[in-house]
């Protein structure tokens, strides 16, 4: 499988690569799932429009996953990305090998900071709602974010303030006053004071260990005082976050049962198998997985004291960042928990890494990286997550 979809004849050095979340109208999005094989859009993206819009040409799409939620890409239905025996980032080596200044993507389940953090390039996963989620393929609604991945954090800003703003086409969009925050960077507050949190470090191995003592190092040498604390309501993002993302997406793609658009099954006798036999041949296991925990989830058994209980600890979450923030500027994590994968690894592991990446995706708050580690800050303060990404960049080079 090819790194990206070449668009041919694009001359710019101002070259954006798009994932295959995002809708083209002259390049198919498939999600990376057979179900969308060869699908083609009426219309582009919201982002699509304002990158072009600012004089960015569109060079290509890479492959993701199916439906972005796995850990690198590699449940692609055309097959993982390999190289030396370790699982690859289309979008990331796209932009490391520098054929785009930028990638677009669509962070569902952390797997655009994953790859960030392991090539060593900068990634922001801006404020909810602060970038127009409309003409992306939607997985999970409540944490979906257009993400933004460069080699340095200047380009990630540039890039930012372009897309950022309101959209009337995004239910979940923000204010213009508000997306103005992101797009001008206007009065950036300086970060002060970090928090690392140590209950993060867990399950992190040595290399990664070694990466946050790295950025606490750099981050003091800059007179950002870093404090290790522990929080054991941020570490429980993970179980509720799998569970709304589970249930979200089992939501969103029922709508692919081989009538209107998308692979129909060739054998059937009627419309039951039509949809069975559809969906049981388009779709991949970490898929089928993630649907069959969502479907029980939602089921009436469960919905209240599944569903709603992972509701409340989204409240209860974000309610322990606040208390955070009341002291801390920003908190320090692992966006992963190992600087490779093995190409032979279970994608069911994505459950288990997005340990690190839950907390922003529940709560909506931005989050980037920079020198393989990340930094999660309270809601709009992008810019100032940003400004210290530039301190750390050159960590990861």
């Amino acid at each position: 499988m090819e790194f990206f979809t070449v668009k041919k004849d694009v001359q710019s050095d101002r070259k954006i690569v798009l994932d295959d979340m995002i809708l083209t109208k002259d390049m198919p999005t498939t999600a990376g799932s057979k179900m969308l094989d060869g699908y083609m859009s009426l219309f582009d993206a919201q982002v699509v429009t304002k990158l072009v819009e600012a004089n960015y040409a569109i060079c290509g799409k890479t492959p993701v996953g199916e439906f972005a939620f796995d850990l690198l890409g590699e449940t692609n239905y055309k097959g993982a990305l390999c190289a030396d025996g370790k699982l690859l980032n289309a979008s990331a080596e796209t932009v490391s090998a520098g054929e785009a200044i930028a990638a677009i993507c669509l962070d569902a389940n952390g797997s655009v900071r994953r790859a960030a953090s392991q090539y060593g390039l900068v990634s922001i996963k801006p404020t909810y709602g602060t970038v127009s989620r409309y003409g992306t393929v939607p997985v999970a609604c409540s944490g979906d974010t257009v993400s933004v991945m460069a080699s340095e954090s200047d380009v990630c800003a540039e890039v930012l303030s372009v897309i950022a703003g309101h959209d009337e086409k995004d239910g979940t969009s923000h204010s213009d006053e508000l997306c103005a925050k992101l797009a001008n960077g206007a009065d950036v507050a300086p970060v002060k004071k970090v928090a690392l949190l140590k209950s993060m470090l867990a399950g992190a191995d040595d290399e990664i260990c070694t990466k946050i003592e790295n950025a606490k190092k750099i981050l003091s040498e800059n007179g950002i005082e870093v404090c290790e604390i522990d929080d054991n309501v941020i570490c429980t993002s993970r179980v509720a976050w799998n569970i709304l993302m589970s249930a979200e997406l089992c939501n969103n793609v029922s709508k692919y049962d081989g009538v209107k658009y998308g692979y129909r099954a060739q054998k059937f006798s009627n419309i039951d198998e039509l949809y069975t036999n559809s969906r049981t041949e388009a779709f991949g296991d970490l898929l089928k997985t993630a649907i069959l925990f969502g479907s029980e989830t939602l089921s009436t058994d469960n919905y209240m004291k599944v569903y709603d209980k992972a509701l409340r600890m989204r409240r209860v979450i974000a309610e322990a960042f606040a208390e955070i923030f009341s002291k801390f500027d920003a908190v320090l994590m692992p966006a992963c928990s190992s600087m490779a994968y093995c190409e032979n690894i279970d994608s069911t592991k994505a459950f288990e890494e997005n340990a690190y990446t839950a907390p922003a995706s529940i709560t909506g708050l931005p989050a980037v990286v920079s020198g393989s580690v990340q930094l999660v800050g309270k809601a709009f303060s992008d810019r100032s997550l940003l400004s210290v990404a530039k301190l750390l960049e050159k960590e990861g080079k």
